[in-house]
């Protein structure tokens, strides 16, 4: 799990890294959206993921699982990019850094699915 939270890590840093620094060549994006406002979301996406580690080192397993989920899911958003501007349109390092972090955040959360499912989250919720 720890290689997999890694590689995703670095996928979406690549992936907003490569957001920020090509900005002004991708379709679509709206005006608002800044250099500055990239790296802001990335540090926003990577909280979740520093969350569920420190929930993790803290003995609270469910939570640090719940956590991680979503911090995977988070990376499917990068398919938000082809509802600005179709395949063809991104480059094909722009693609490459969108399907990678898509493909290791969605692997990551169902890794992190089935770690919660083997701590028994169903049962721990219905306790609430």
């Amino acid at each position: 799990m720890n290689l997999l939270f890694a590689l995703y890590t670095l996928a979406s840093l690549t992936h907003f890294a490569h957001n920020a620094e090509y900005i002004a060549f991708y379709p679509g994006l709206p005006v608002w959206m800044t250099w500055e406002s990239v790296y802001l979301a990335w540090l926003a996406v990577a909280a979740v993921g520093g969350l569920s580690l420190m929930a993790s080192r803290l003995g609270w397993s469910r939570l640090a699982g719940v956590l991680l989920v979503a911090y995977g899911l988070l990376g499917v958003d990068g398919l938000l990019h082809y509802t600005l501007g179709l395949c063809s349109e991104h480059t094909l390092a722009t693609n490459l850094t969108i399907w990678a972090e898509v493909l290791l955040g969605v692997t990551l959360a169902c890794a992190a699915a089935l770690r919660l499912k083997r701590l028994g989250f169903r049962k721990a919720a219905a306790e609430f």
